[in-house]
């Protein structure tokens, strides 16, 4: 049963998740990926995106790594999961009785697919699939037992049970190598935007959850720009890595609903829009978390306690203040980090104005409404 969070930390539950085991280091795959296989008779659908498949080595590499262990390879996973992919997959896996594992590659997308399979399998035959992850981004999607993809109407939905939690996470710097640097740099900020929004969800624990969200956000703001000096630096992309899981990784099955209005407004702008969820948190954060400041105390007061990770600077006792400073030192980072953008770059009108704020906060009036609007209004 979930159990509520205080504010405060001296009252709440953490239930942890099946993850065994993380692996993290350059060539972690080519050492530890073999060892992970669920039995000595295991075999495993590879599934990832085509242009891990067809611009770099790292598929044909993990293919030869699992030799009579590999089954087959699905390298059609598109960016938000559309469902006409899924169900090609899906019915590859259905066909072999033998697959027993599912080995996703890449970012978000290809891990949520790999998650949906294992939900749409089970609904099918029976039985999840065991779930082994290699990460390229820091988007961080293999830390939870959600799985997003796009419905035919173009509309981001998803599926969740508790077993659609990867078993293995390998956070590879090799692999991250061959990940655009834009991309890398903008689910970063996704990964900042689980840090935020663990901090004043009802659900979240202060151990390990909130106090880990604290220390991946000073990492992610060390860490990011020195990334972007030096983008082949495999210490900094293991640092990253590792900030990307503090951020999420200990969401814990006592989590229930949504991240917060900041999620909810990237899934409002993602799919519908074509715009990458990196690409929405480096929108929306900062201004969702100086909203959240202004609407807030108590969520004020949790915002403030970020302040001296992400800006050095020791708390005032004006928590309303300090948060709104976390707000700023957020924007200042995606500016300087060159992922500064608005809607019109990616030709939302502002005739969608209403259409957004809606499917962001499930209303079409009240405050909270109104103060989305003009929030999305200054997106552009």
């Amino acid at each position: 049963m979930a159990v509520p969070n205080s504010t405060g930390p001296l009252s709440g539950l953490w239930k942890p998740t099946h993850l065994e085991r993380l692996y993290y280091g350059p060539d972690c795959v080519k050492t530890h990926l073999l060892e992970c296989m669920p039995s000595e008779n295991s075999k495993a659908f590879v599934i990832t995106g085509s242009s891990l498949a067809k611009k770099t080595p790292l598929i044909k590499q993990v293919e030869e790594l699992l030799g009579k262990h590999h089954a087959s390879t699905f390298s059609d996973i598109k960016q938000h999961a559309p469902v006409a992919q899924l169900d090609e997959a899906t019915e590859q896996v259905s066909k072999d009785s033998s697959i027993d594992t599912i080995i996703s590659i890449g970012g978000g997308s290809p891990i949520d697919s790999a998650k949906a399979i294992s939900y749409r399998l089970n609904e099918k035959m029976g039985k999840f699939l065991y779930h082994i992850t290699i990460p390229t981004t820091l988007s961080a999607a293999e830390c939870t037992m959600g799985a997003g993809y796009t419905s035919s109407d173009g509309i981001k939905t998803g599926v969740g049970h508790p077993k659609l939690v990867p078993h293995v996470i390998l956070y590879d710097a090799k692999f991250a190598l061959e990940t655009p640097q834009h991309l890398w740099l903008s689910t970063g900020m996704r990964a900042m935007d689980h840090a935020m929004e663990f901090m004043y969800h009802g659900f979240v624990s202060e151990v390990p959850a909130r106090q880990m969200a604290m220390s991946a956000a000073g990492s992610l703001f060390e860490y990011l720009p020195k990334y972007k000096e030096n983008p082949r630096d495999e210490d900094v992309i293991t640092r990253l890595q590792l900030a990307a899981f503090a951020s999420l990784g200990f969401y814990g099955y006592n989590i229930k609903g949504g991240l917060g209005l900041s999620h909810a407004l990237g899934y409002a702008l993602g799919s519908p829009y074509g715009i990458p969820h990196g690409v929405t948190s480096c929108l929306t954060l900062g201004q969702v978390v100086k909203l959240k400041a202004e609407m807030d105390q108590e969520n004020a007061a949790q915002l403030a306690r970020m302040l001296p990770f992400v800006a050095g600077q020791p708390r005032s006792g004006d928590d309303k203040a300090d948060a709104l400073k976390v707000g700023d030192a957020i924007l200042k980072l995606v500016q300087d980090l060159g992922l500064k953008t608005t809607l019109k770059e990616y030709n939302v009108g502002e005739d969608q104005l209403d259409v957004i704020a809606k499917r962001a906060t499930g209303s079409e009036s009240g405050e909270l409404y109104d103060k989305v609007r003009e929030l999305v209004k200054r997106l552009y």
